[in-house]
């Protein structure tokens, strides 16, 4: 069965993006480029909540038409104009670049997209992956965590009433600073506060 695994970077201090939406404070190399290249070429699809989908649909389309664009982003363009994509959105009424438009996350039906033959899932975004966490549908957690303390912005986990005790199943630093973090949630250990 496939595995859902939410990826994400965020600052030391839990931030996935700083004031206004600020991230112009991620250390994207391209050994770190290089890394999500083959890490996401390697998914079966993507899950994207809206503000994901906009972000990266704004960008990556015609992002390997530059062509003073560095290898890495060339390369990353058409891995993610390929992949499948299920767009999560209440507002949004067209998606396109291999992408489905779903108004909600329902358990069941994300179930039975996991036993579909293809590779692991990405899940990208924060409140999307509150509720997958929430729904208990996140089998692995990729979290990049980059070294520098943002101070304010959005956080990557809300404040939440559950503990979910997680195992650590690799760390990874790359040169520029940054650590990749992959958990795994423990089984059955949720405990209300």
């Amino acid at each position: 069965m496939r595995k859902i695994v939410l990826m994400m970077s965020m600052s030391l201090d839990g931030y996935i993006e700083g004031h206004d939406r600020d991230i112009s404070w991620h250390r994207v190399d391209d050994e770190l480029h290089t890394h999500m290249n083959a890490t996401v070429g390697s998914m079966g699809g993507l899950l994207h909540g809206r503000v994901v989908y906009e972000l990266m649909a704004d960008y990556w389309p015609t992002a390997d038409a530059d062509p003073e664009a560095p290898a890495s982003v060339r390369e990353f363009a058409p891995i993610w104009r390929d992949l499948p994509k299920v767009v999560y959105s209440r507002t949004l009424t067209h998606v396109d670049w291999n992408s489905t438009l779903v108004r909600e996350v329902v358990p069941e039906e994300v179930r039975a997209l996991k036993e579909q033959p293809g590779g692991d899932l990405a899940l990208g975004g924060a409140e999307l992956g509150e509720t997958f966490l929430r729904y208990g549908l996140v089998d692995e957690l990729r979290i990049y965590v980059h070294p520098v303390l943002v101070g304010r912005g959005k956080p990557l986990f809300p404040h939440a009433d559950t503990l979910t005790s997680l195992r650590l199943v690799e760390s990874h630093t790359f040169g520029n600073g940054v650590v990749l973090l992959r958990y795994e949630p423990e089984p059955g250990i949720r405990t209300a506060p």
